[in-house]
């Protein structure tokens, strides 16, 4: 069979290791370990990974020590976690992919209570905000020989676990990143200082645990292309830092973003695909050793490109193989429809770190649950008619799943289009991806062979003309229609007509409701009236306007947009990955954001409330209502009166949620019939 995509699958070598592929699946925080052991849970999801072709995964990050980690953590500062670890390595080896493991050391970047009350450790006593301040002990010349020495004894039981190669994490703003750079290094000591002094901890580093595993097992570096801080490192130090770092004994060099504390997004949906591949690109260019470029490498295509360019010599694609473990497979025989796309969402796996909850993902329900459900859906013993009310995620999701199992399944859609809301979730800026989860569905109902009916309403008498066995109503929901004075004046308006484009505001707008739907609405609008991307880069390239009117021109509302919340937090239903970085472009576009204010009315001029328990007025020209959702259940309640059928409500017909919900409960659903 002719190979697809035949530079990505050509094969690395990384130091003596010979690599099948050039597609990595870098280290990530899965949740899955308690008392640093790996866990039957993380054991399946890597073997399921390896099984679909990838050529090497980097598990991570497992800390060295006490004081570097935290209790959800893999650790190896212990000969006890050895074989946990070794049945993982033994895991992913026996499916053809070489095993990789990535020692950790948060520094700055830990606090106490993750420690069991041990004070974070770090070259300077620099506090970091987003961990709670918590002012770091300055390490001592012991304490630095001590994490030293544990890279190494950490590295040895890596080894012995069966490891091909060893990854330190030098990136991020964790502790190397803390001693190379100057922002968070004031040592004044041979440690601290000069160039030559902030290296020296990661080369003996590297040096140390070239020591204990030899020559045969390669050190990869794991570095931020740039710390993308105030003060921080460029590329072009961070090329000088290779430099060194490849001098002591590294192999190869994976690169990243920035730090954790930039102000800058580096993986959620609105940075463009390969945004940062300028990083690993000025890397390559300094060193001699292979190049494992990062973030955002989300298809086949974008990877397969920046081989072909000799741009990198590995892609590194972390939540794309968690959407689906089997991209490889698919890519290497040609089946890219059939690879469920990473959308960046971050819904079921960054955002899950700060929720302490266990990795999944929004299109892939068996995501971290591959040891509860089979790689592909098992066929049922007695097939049934299943009919599918609904064609949004969770109705199409149920369609696709229970047609795979066997079952004769209908899908009837309302609209004259199928996707439900994703239409509205794609319509913001940033926020395209979402457009991608539909011609998947597209493609995998097809071949599963569901019978899709649009323009088609579900009465009682047409289902039972139909004859299901099984109904399954996924008919989504409908927006909340406050009871206010005035909502129905003419210039009143709801969100999804906004973001669907079937109505347009005029002038002075405000939006009540600050959760995710009425920030996405001011995006929105702030954003149509800027400069598009092309224009920008045209008339920055041209010089035509100053670079603070062309910033202006990028970013700014022509109009006055204002968000109205009575709650005293906006987004407070959005990702903590994404939250941050919509409330920033928004707030850069001049959108006014008011928390604490209970609407009370809408006039022909504007919108009456009280915030403090004193009358306010917003002028408005247009008043946009997004104030939640309720369950579109009408026919559901008709059905439940009905005998001879099982009838089941699934996402938000049954309850509004997230569509990664709506998803879950329809596989999990179409997995019980």
């Amino acid at each position: 069979m002719a190979e697809y995509f035949p530079h990505l699958f050509s094969p690395a070598r990384i130091g003596n290791l010979e690599v099948r592929n050039r597609i990595a699946m870098p280290p990530m925080h899965l949740n899955f370990s308690r008392d640093g052991f790996a866990s039957d849970r993380e054991i399946e999801f890597y073997r399921c990974r390896a099984r679909g072709g990838v050529g090497m995964i980097v598990i991570g990050a497992v800390a060295i020590d006490r004081v570097g980690g935290n209790p959800l953590q893999l650790r190896l500062d212990d000969d006890k976690y050895i074989p946990a670890l070794a049945r993982l390595s033994d895991a992913v080896r026996a499916e053809g992919a070489r095993a990789a493991v990535q020692l950790y050391h948060a520094g700055r970047y830990n606090f106490s209570l993750a420690t069991g009350g041990l004070s974070p450790i770090a070259p300077s006593p620099v506090p970091v905000k987003m961990f709670g301040g918590e002012v770091p002990r300055e390490m001592t010349k012991e304490d630095i020989a001590g994490v030293r020495d544990a890279f190494a004894r950490a590295a040895a039981r890596a080894r012995e676990a069966g490891f091909d190669a060893i990854q330190i994490h030098g990136s991020a703003g964790y502790l190397i990143s803390q001693f190379i750079s100057p922002v968070t290094n004031r040592r004044q000591d041979e440690y601290g200082g000069s160039f030559e002094n902030r290296v020296r901890f990661p080369r003996e580093v590297i040096e140390g645990v070239r020591r204990a595993v030899g020559r045969d097992v390669p050190i990869i570096m794991r570095i931020t292309g740039a710390d993308l801080v105030p003060g921080g490192l460029t590329n072009a130090d961070m090329q000088q830092v290779c430099r060194a770092y490849v001098e002591a004994g590294a192999d190869a060099i994976d690169v990243t973003g920035g730090w954790h504390e930039s102000k800058i997004p580096q993986i959620t949906m609105n940075v463009p695909p390969g945004a940062y591949v300028y990083l690993a690109r000025g890397i390559r260019e300094a060193v001699s050793v292979p190049v494992v470029a990062s973030n955002r490498i989300h298809t086949p295509e974008l990877a397969e490109e920046l081989i072909r360019r000799e741009v990198v010599d590995l892609v590194n694609m972390g939540r794309p193989l968690i959407a689906d473990p089997e991209l490889p497979r698919w890519a290497k025989i040609g089946r890219i429809q059939k690879i469920r796309p990473c959308i960046a969402c971050n819904q079921g796996c960054f955002d899950t770190v700060f929720e302490i909850t266990p990795v999944t993902c929004l299109l892939n329900p068996r995501a971290g649950r591959e040891g509860e459900f089979p790689p592909f859906p098992p066929k049922a013993e007695q097939p049934k008619k299943v009919l599918v009310v609904g064609g949004g995620p969770a109705g199409m999701e149920a369609a696709a799943t229970a047609a795979e199992r066997g079952h004769q399944v209908f899908l009837w859609e309302e609209r004259n289009r199928l996707g439900g809301q994703l239409d509205l979730c794609a319509a913001p800026p940033g926020r395209k991806e979402f457009d991608r989860i539909l011609p998947y569905f597209f493609e995998r109902m097809r071949e599963a062979g569901v019978k899709v009916r649009i323009n088609q309403k579900a009465t009682v008498e047409k289902i039972l003309s139909l004859g299901p066995e099984v109904i399954i109503i996924a008919t989504g929901s409908l927006p909340v229609i406050p009871p206010l004075p005035g909502i129905n004046r003419s210039h009143v308006m709801f969100a999804p007509e906004v973001l669907r484009g079937e109505v347009w505001p005029r002038g002075r707008v405000v939006i009540i409701g600050g959760g995710a739907t009425g920030l996405e609405v001011a995006h929105l609008l702030a954003a149509a009236d800027t400069i598009d991307n092309e224009t920008f880069r045209f008339l920055s390239v041209y010089q035509a306007e100053p670079p603070e009117e062309l910033l202006r021109l990028a970013t700014r509302a022509r109009r006055p947009i204002t968000v109205l919340e009575m709650l005293p937090r906006m987004g407070r239903d959005i990702g903590r990955s994404t939250r941050w970085s919509m409330l920033d472009e928004i707030s850069r576009s001049g959108v006014a954001l008011r928390t604490g204010i209970e609407v009370r009315s809408i006039t022909d001029s504007g919108v009456a409330g009280v915030e403090d328990g004193a009358e306010v007025f917003f002028p408005a020209n247009s008043v946009i209502i997004a104030v939640g959702v309720l369950s579109h259940d009408a026919i559901f309640r008709k059905l439940e009166e009905q005998r001879g059928f099982k009838v089941l409500g699934i996402g938000d017909a049954s309850s509004p949620r997230k569509v990664i919900d709506a998803i879950r409960e329809g596989y999990e659903t179409a997995m019980e019939i």
